[in-house]
């Protein structure tokens, strides 16, 4: 993977106008030529095509965004609209689908008003860009709130399904966030054993706002070479230090050790890029890269805090000794993810 890459990169720059007609640079943005304002993205590929979708309509769903090389994005329309009687307010966030025994089954969190907690739901879907009714609303309630779900499919020979999870508290004076992980059902309606903690803030990086935020959340879990990885976001995702770390484990429940070269993604001002976070990974349309997909401050230089977010594009690979690293963060011209026409 990484051969193909600086082989990629070499023919790529010393192609002239092909930076212009074959290449991209991030963000990345739609039909229109606008930046793709999509807050917490989640990309899935399904018969060829990408779909995006993400926090947009905070009020009420989620919209939807195509592709066909993980570049070029078209507005799709909406994925997700609350019906009348739903129990969410608002703080429509971070939705992700995954495909599971025929279905496309679509995960989110809403804001309760009742008990003052954001709950996750259920939807499923025939249909990749949905129309996503709901199956589950709220999911389940462990008397926190809980946000930022992630269905995880092993590959043992059951395909056991596991659902990671963030734990999202406000105390006075300061928010935390823990990444949780529990074995689900088969049918995914409720939980083997109950949920347990797998990361929270404890690296040096994800103090650098101690008094203010302790936050760990927005897991993504991905299999490699007998390993499990899991991406996530630390801190606070409208402040100048979100970014991204990761772990490893043997098992999804774990343990997970965190990696000592965190963060693989970091605020650099002199690239234009301020708090990458809350990602996703997905193959290029060849399988033979993978990417990582996740928002940053649409105004590196703005004012804090900022929720004005954009979605970015990047390489990713494990080098041989088993760590992930990430070619970026970029804002400079790229080549096309391999296998993009």
């Amino acid at each position: 993977m990484r051969l193909l890459a600086v082989v990629s990169y070499f023919a790529f720059f010393c192609s002239g106008t092909a930076v212009a007609r074959q290449g991209y640079t991030n963000p990345v943005r739609d039909s229109n030529g606008d930046m793709v304002r999509v807050a917490d993205p989640f990309v899935y590929r399904h018969g060829g095509v990408y779909y995006l979708i993400g926090t947009t309509r905070q009020h009420n769903g989620f919209d939807c965004y195509t592709s066909p090389d993980l570049v070029h994005w078209t507005f799709a329309g909406a994925a997700y609209t609350k019906p009348d009687g739903h129990y969410g307010t608002g703080s429509f966030w971070a939705p992700e689908v995954k495909y599971y025994n025929g279905k496309f089954y679509l995960t989110y969190s809403a804001y309760n008003p009742v008990n003052r907690k954001l709950l996750s739901s259920l939807a499923v879907s025939d249909r990749p860009e949905g129309p996503y009714k709901d199956l589950y609303a709220p999911w389940f309630d462990f008397g926190y709130s809980a946000i930022d779900c992630h269905l995880f499919v092993d590959r043992d020979k059951a395909h056991t399904p596991y659902l990671f999870f963030s734990r999202n508290t406000s105390i006075p004076g300061f928010a935390s966030g823990e990444n949780y992980v529990v074995q689900l059902t088969p049918d995914l309606s409720g939980f083997v054993g109950r949920p347990q903690m797998i990361s929270q803030a404890s690296q040096e990086w994800e103090m650098v706002d101690w008094a203010h935020c302790r936050g760990n959340e927005g897991p993504f879990v991905f299999y490699r070479k007998g390993r499990y990885y899991m991406t996530y976001s630390a801190n606070n995702t409208g402040y100048s230090h979100y970014g991204v770390g990761y772990a490893t484990a043997k098992h999804p429940l774990g343990p997970w050790l965190k990696a000592d070269e965190n963060p693989i993604l970091t605020t650099d001002l002199s690239k234009g890029v301020s708090s990458p976070g809350h990602n996703s990974i997905v193959a290029s349309p060849d399988g033979s890269e993978m990417f990582i997909v996740y928002h940053r401050h649409a105004d590196p230089e703005g004012t804090r805090p900022s929720f004005d977010r954009v979605v970015c594009i990047d390489r990713i690979f494990v080098d041989r000794q088993g760590r992930l690293k990430v070619q970026g963060p970029t804002s400079t011209p790229q080549p096309m993810p391999s296998g993009a026409e």
